[in-house]
């Protein structure tokens, strides 16, 4: 009984630290947004991300981590990437989302249905020995 209880407990410290995280990059991006220091205003939200990125800590329909660029305008490719390669160059950042079940990491645009998205465990210089 007590290990169930454990269980659930522990799945919602998760959900908890996921929604600080989001909150935190929410305000943080508004804040850089409205001192000039990003020329676009970005959101994030949680997808349900690719079922094919899926990993042992991947959470059940919410393993996306969907970044929107509201900028009024429709993106490139490249700004897109531009964006993607901000996070994925992070790897405590990474790291984090990937130990808090996302799997995936997508960037939108808020005007067209253009986006990219990206595997998250394969970033991070996830997977080899810690120097």
């Amino acid at each position: 009984m007590w290990r169930n209880f454990y269980e659930i407990y522990d799945w919602f410290g998760d959900m908890v630290e996921r929604r600080k995280l989001v909150l935190n990059f929410n305000r943080s991006a508004k804040n850089a947004f409205i001192v000039g220091a990003s020329p676009t205003l970005l959101k994030v939200s949680i997808s349900r991300g690719y079922s094919n990125f899926r990993h042992p800590f991947s959470k059940w329909m919410a393993g996306g981590f969907r970044i929107k660029a509201l900028s009024g305008v429709s993106l490139s490719q490249g700004e897109i990437k531009d964006i993607g390669s901000i996070i994925l160059s992070n790897d405590e950042l990474v790291r984090k989302l990937v130990s808090l079940g996302w799997d995936t990491l997508e960037v939108h645009d808020n005007v067209s249905s253009k986006g990219l998205h990206w595997e998250l465990r394969k970033h991070g210089n996830i997977g080899g020995y810690l120097s």
